[in-house]
């Protein structure tokens, strides 16, 4: 049924506003029709300032696209909420809300698994379903402030999938949800973070949207980064930092390099300094994330004693770094956890 109707929520406001002018209505009921959707009503009848006349006819054209909550996991350490979201074909998605000192977050997905294959990672196991639509990702939002009660002020395009493998679909959202009459969250606000998919990275420097791009390294050579992410194959270190590097120059938001600390495998004293030479040809920031666990991969995080001699090497040598606080440690926080549970059937 769905599939013959169209999914109003994935429109932009101008967009809806079209389709109604189309229908022969005012322009200003796209605004009250946008703004509804915005605040996660699920059904055209509960637009009450619309007549019964055009929500008849709404509903024969169009669908609001909605999530359904499967599972719901709060850390006892840190009060992190992660969310298993259950979309309309079956399929499901994790998001996750951190709470810090300057605003809530929220880590989204952007596709139904991955097709990156990023050794360490849970998200990739079973390879890429499909993408989430741009009214999925703003749900995943959307209903996470409705159901924790907290604002959302921060995003971050971290979850499961490779945003920029889903490229038109996340620009879209991006645009959604930064809309003044929507949920209206600054692009300084957000977040993407991407395995470095490297002419989708200059795509989105032309687009100049002002948000903040985090880059999975993980290794500062090609050898290791190969093992690790076979992305690098196809676009290796050099070519990676060449689009950055560009992206820098045409935003002017400085890029920030995602490193996971991978015991006796990119946790050495001279990939440390080599980082810190890649870092500050291009002013970025450096993330440094003791791994987690995944039990299907043959790797174990670096140990403490090692995260700290390799933080020193950076700063000795002029990095800009910092080590990511770990949040939710105690409800598979990490991206992809919660979705193989579930479809395992094991016991959450």
């Amino acid at each position: 049924m769905y599939n013959e109707k169209i999914d109003i929520k994935s429109l932009s406001k101008e967009e809806i506003e079209e389709e109604l002018l189309l229908m022969g209505e005012p322009r200003f009921r796209g605004t009250q029709l946008f703004k509804w959707l915005s605040q996660g009503i699920r059904s055209f009848e509960q637009m009450t300032n619309l007549p019964k006349r055009l929500i008849q006819q709404l509903s024969e054209k169009f669908f609001i696209d909605s999530l359904t909550l499967d599972k719901k996991q709060v850390s006892k350490t840190d009060g992190t909420i992660k969310y298993l979201w259950k979309l309309k074909d079956g399929n499901a998605v994790e998001t996750v809300l951190m709470r810090y000192k300057y605003g809530n977050t929220v880590c989204i997905s952007s596709q139904v698994g991955c097709r990156q294959g990023c050794v360490f990672c849970a998200s990739t196991i079973g390879g890429l379903i499909r993408n989430l639509s741009p009214a999925e990702m703003l749900n995943e939002v959307l209903y996470t402030e409705l159901d924790s009660g907290y604002k959302i002020s921060n995003i971050v395009l971290m979850g499961i999938g490779e945003p920029l493998d889903n490229f038109d679909n996340v620009i879209k959202f991006l645009s959604l949800v930064n809309d003044s009459d929507g949920m209206n969250i600054g692009m300084r606000h957000i977040s993407l973070s991407t395995c470095g998919l490297a002419e989708n990275v200059d795509k989105l420097a032309e687009s100049n949207l002002q948000l903040t791009l985090s880059v999975s390294l993980h290794a500062p050579d090609n050898e290791t980064r190969t093992k690790l992410m076979p992305v690098n194959r196809v676009c290796d270190i050099d070519s990676l930092l060449c689009s950055c590097e560009d992206y820098y120059k045409k935003t002017g938001r400085r890029i920030s390099f995602e490193y996971a600390m991978i015991d006796k495998i990119n946790d050495s004293d001279e990939q440390a300094k080599l980082l810190a030479k890649h870092a500050s040809k291009i002013g970025a920031h450096i993330n440094l994330i003791p791994l987690n666990y995944v039990k299907e991969r043959d790797l174990k995080p670096s140990s403490s004693a090692r995260i700290k001699r390799f933080y020193s090497i950076l700063e000795e040598n002029k990095a800009n770094v910092t080590i990511r606080r770990r949040l939710g440690s105690d409800i598979d926080a990490s991206c992809g956890q919660l979705r193989k549970k579930a479809a395992e059937g094991r016991e959450l």
